[in-house]
């Protein structure tokens, strides 16, 4: 980072002029020549103390950085983008850009703006993950790969979510984990430049980013995926994050093999976060226990597990439909088991869940359909989870209290 003094006196007039601004000033930025658009913060390592910031031009530009200042700082940096490039596919053309932003500190709101050749975004807002042991929330939510209007109605909703959180008396919202199957088609760069306009609107008026946890779903074949999500070129996106110290967010990928490396992986990353954390939590795409379609294989390779390591909750997506199971165990309701939930809402079209299936009967589960987004958070002796529809109203409410440690011992059969 070098440091920049009259970053700081920028940044500070124009966050006040964004006070003032209309909530679409964030939204549905230009994409022309090297001026910034299609921005998105990315969590994918360490949230307390790091993130990517990306964005789009349709130019390539030559100069592409961040100026980044802590909030209440005297002193703002300019942090070059680490990647630059023209996307793989052909049309349109386009180009990204990933300023990865490292030596943060946690719980810290940081004022940022995107600069391209001279060209700047918006200033904008974000803040990093706590190290302290506090309740978070974090949202959930998967498939917003059709459905245009559903997905930017969406987008808008979950932006006055985050705003409402910040309120004195609310926990307020960290992040969007967001399921997979982002659009219909992973090779498709237009779908992909319309997904990222979209997800502008995710953009609260005070100028706040939700930072976005991806998840590879099956409609996100190819390597456009990683190049905007800034993983390298051949990486098989599973990964693990903190969302406070007690709480550990660990995505899989249902679309490469879901046993070998990617199962190796898994049973070390679960075997210690379960000694060191509170809450374990686990998203990927295509569910084990599906409300809508035929379980995939993860169901025998990754379940064991699951159980093995007594995990709290699994997100799931790919049905279009909402589902929370019963704790299951063994292939039976067991109140020691793990809950299932998502199949996701965030803009494609709803199908009717199978409600005659064992682990979906009511009231032990809760089954539906519509335009939705699971709100979760974490406290120190229950997860609360609502099921949030378009509109505002609230589905579905559940508590899953905190597992003794006797339980877990005596069902971990590595004890």
């Amino acid at each position: 980072m070098r440091k920049n003094w009259g970053i700081a006196v920028y940044i500070c007039i124009c966050v006040a002029l964004l006070i003032c601004a209309q909530p679409a000033a964030l939204a549905d930025a230009k994409l022309e020549g090297t001026q910034p658009a299609q921005w998105r913060l990315i969590w994918t390592d360490n949230p307390a103390t790091s993130a990517t910031l990306s964005w789009n031009t349709a130019a390539a530009g030559e100069v592409h950085r961040v100026h980044l200042q802590a909030e209440g700082a005297e002193q703002a940096a300019t942090i070059d983008a680490a990647r630059n490039g023209r996307y793989s596919a052909k049309s349109p053309e386009l180009y990204f850009h990933h300023a990865r932003l490292t030596d943060l500190k946690p719980a810290t709101k940081y004022l940022v703006t995107i600069e391209s050749d001279g060209q700047r975004s918006p200033p904008m807002v974000f803040v990093t993950a706590p190290t302290e042991d506090v309740t978070v929330s974090i949202l959930f939510g998967a498939d917003s790969r059709s459905g245009w209007k559903a997905r930017r109605e969406m987008n808008a909703m979950l932006a006055r979510m985050v705003a409402e959180s910040t309120q004195a008396d609310r926990v307020p919202i960290l992040a969007l984990a967001h399921g997979g199957d982002f659009i219909y088609s992973g090779a498709r760069l237009d779908e992909w430049s319309r997904w990222m306009s979209d997800h502008e609107l995710t953009v609260g008026a005070d100028g706040r980013l939700l930072p976005i946890i991806p998840t590879r779903g099956n409609h996100d074949v190819g390597k456009l995926f990683n190049e905007i999500f800034d993983f390298p070129a051949k990486d098989k996106n599973y990964y693990a994050v903190n969302l406070g110290p007690q709480v550990r967010l660990v995505t899989l990928n249902t679309e490469t093999s879901v046993t070998g490396k990617q199962l190796t992986w898994m049973k070390s990353e679960l075997a210690s976060a379960r000694r060191k954390h509170r809450w374990l939590v686990v998203q990927y795409h295509r569910p084990a226990f599906p409300a809508v379609k035929a379980p995939w294989i993860n169901l025998t390779s990754w379940v064991p597990v699951f159980e093995q390591y007594n995990i709290d909750l699994a997100c799931e997506g790919d049905g279009h439909c909402i589902k929370r199971t019963p704790p299951l165990r063994d292939f039976a309701i067991d109140p020691t088991g793990v809950v299932y939930i998502g199949e996701g809402g965030l803009g494609v079209g709803q199908r009717a869940p199978k409600a005659g299936r064992w682990y979906l009967q009511e009231p032990q589960a809760k089954i539906g359909q519509g335009h939705h987004v699971q709100l979760l958070t974490f406290d120190r002796d229950k997860i609360t989870y609502r099921v949030v529809l378009l509109g505002g109203e609230v589905f579905d409410e559940h508590h899953l209290p905190v597992r003794s440690k006797e339980s877990d011992n005596a069902k971990d059969p590595a004890k």
